[in-house]
């Protein structure tokens, strides 16, 4: 189900680092997916609803060509995304073998699905990137899917990069990797996320003009007060 447009826009002002932060702050520690890294540099931060996807180790009689044309397949599973998704691949940290490639990429693309997430890699590397399509993985390798993994099922609970994502969990991708928002805690995020990241840009402003961090980062009482009094005196504070 697609975000609605505002949360989307907020979380966009929000970088994960700040999002494990928030987090770590309720109890959340383990919300970053290892491995997972942009394959284009400079790219946006992008934000959507999990669809997941999960693959297994590879068994011969099951992972071969002719599994692409069955109803549960890696193709069938590009149709069922929606506009603004994000595609989150549990590949078992398998780099051996791409478990998606430029023409199944295009096709998530065409159907303004917003990126791909995956512990695993891609293949085609120059015809993924061509598709302008977002991508965050471990990399890419020659090898297709089913020389390495067997494709299950999509909408299931999955593990990427040793984090626990269920379908419909919020992910906030950009350049120090992606994280997950566990649905229950989204509000949570929407409320604390800007105010984190609006505080820890004062700090750097007070880095640059050459203050000393003891009572700074983390702020003492004297510090928050100051901090305190730059909001009050901004538009609308």
């Amino acid at each position: 189900m697609a975000l609605d447009p505002k949360i989307v826009k907020t979380l966009q002002g929000v970088s994960t680092a700040t999002i494990t932060t928030v987090m770590l702050k309720k109890g959340l520690r383990n919300l970053w997916i290892r491995g997972s890294k942009p394959l284009r540099p400079g790219v946006e931060r992008v934000v959507g609803p999990a669809f997941t996807l999960r693959f297994i180790p590879a068994r011969e009689d099951l992972a071969t060509p002719e599994s692409w044309g069955n109803p549960i397949s890696t193709r069938a599973a590009v149709e069922a995304m929606e506009r603004g998704d994000i595609a989150v691949i549990d590949a078992m940290g398998v780099t051996d073998a791409g478990c998606y490639g430029d023409i199944l990429i295009a096709r998530m693309a065409k159907r303004n699905v917003a990126a791909l997430v995956t512990d695993g890699v891609v293949r085609d590397i120059e015809g993924v990137l061509s598709t302008g399509l977002p991508v965050w993985s471990q990399g890419w390798a020659a090898p297709s899917s089913v020389q390495g993994l067997t494709f299950v099922n999509w909408g299931e609970p999955i593990g990427c990069g040793g984090v626990a994502i269920f379908p419909g969990d919020v992910i906030v991708a950009d350049k120090d990797g992606a994280v997950v928002i566990p649905q229950a805690f989204v509000d949570h995020v929407l409320e604390h996320g800007p105010e984190q990241e609006r505080m820890e840009g004062w700090i750097m402003k007070e880095v640059e003009r050459g203050e000393k961090l003891p009572g700074l980062y983390p702020m003492n009482v004297e510090t928050k007060a100051r901090y305190d009094a730059w909001k009050k005196s901004l538009p609308g504070g």
